[in-house]
């Protein structure tokens, strides 16, 4: 079996870890929707996310620690909390196909109110109402992006909540076998379990990159996929779900700047407003971590 390590408390460096991880995520979506608008197909785009990030994984623990990282203590929260990030995947860059990267990432900042929620009842975390209700007035952030009560509503808008659904129960896995399950353990089977399942689908209506700048794209972004996982184990081992969880809140402004410079697409104000709520809820919530730890 996979050699487990034992939780840590470590709060100050799983939330730098965190940070970090979220930049790779923000190159993940950056890469999916070029790859995407230079005509590449939405499956094959997610295979060869999960492809390089199987490669990688394999390439990196085997040698270190040969079979056992193949073997999960835990096979079937493994093989769920891999679908869950399989099926956040695959949400996420359907909609990235359609609405600006801006908007998917500030849509997913919904998650940490479903983080916070499930983490009572499945990790058995203490949440307090304050950091409930900040959590909530983060959300109401969400809804000034989204506008559902507007003309700019998109109905792809639909896609980014299922993936967020999905990310959330994919984050509260995590969370679950961290102590349980090696990290090893954890990058090869969320890959290779996506890979697998996403290969007859991606074959159908396989197109070849024909630029080198194509190719390079199509290589990194399965390596952005298994840095910015590996990285994200790890913060959840050192610090809870729950608190970790409004960290993604600072990919508004790495996502705007991807817009900016990728895709020459700008913000518009209603997502630098509700992104200003969602950001300062995310501070509340940090500030009061800080002063319930001292």
């Amino acid at each position: 079996m996979g050699t487990s390590i034992p939780r840590e408390d470590r709060t100050g460096a799983g939330l730098l870890l965190m940070c970090l991880a979220v930049g790779f995520f923000t190159c993940i979506d950056t890469s999916a929707k070029w790859l995407i608008l230079f005509g590449l197909p939405t499956l094959q785009v997610v295979f060869a996310r999960y492809f390089g990030h199987f490669i990688l994984a394999l390439a990196f623990y085997v040698p270190r620690e040969g079979r056992a990282a193949l073997v999960s203590n835990a096979p079937v929260k493994q093989l769920l909390r891999s679908l869950f990030l399989l099926g956040s995947t695959v949400m996420n860059f359907m909609a990235l196909k359609h609405l600006p990267i801006t908007i998917t990432t500030t849509i997913f900042f919904a998650g940490p109110i479903v983080t916070s929620i499930l983490a009572i009842p499945i990790l058995g975390e203490k949440v307090g109402l304050r950091r409930l209700i900040a959590v909530c007035v983060g959300f109401s952030g969400v809804l000034v992006v989204i506008q559902p009560w507007g003309t700019a509503f998109h109905p792809a808008m639909f896609f980014s909540l299922a993936g967020l659904m999905c990310a959330s129960l994919y984050f509260i896995m995590t969370r679950l076998l961290s102590g349980v399950e090696a990290n090893a353990t954890q990058q090869i089977w969320s890959s290779g379990i996506a890979m697998t399942a996403l290969l007859p689908f991606a074959l159908q209506n396989w197109v070849w990159p024909d630029t080198t700048q194509a190719w390079i794209i199509f290589c990194l972004i399965g390596f952005f996929g298994a840095t910015g996982h590996t990285i994200a184990t790890i913060a959840h081992r050192w610090a809870d779900a729950s608190l970790l969880a409004p960290v993604v809140y600072i990919q508004v402004f790495l996502a705007s700047l991807a817009g900016i410079l990728v895709f020459n697409t700008w913000p518009t104000l209603w997502t630098l407003a509700g992104g200003a709520i969602i950001i300062a809820s995310g501070l509340y919530i940090w500030q009061r971590e800080r002063s319930l730890k001292r």
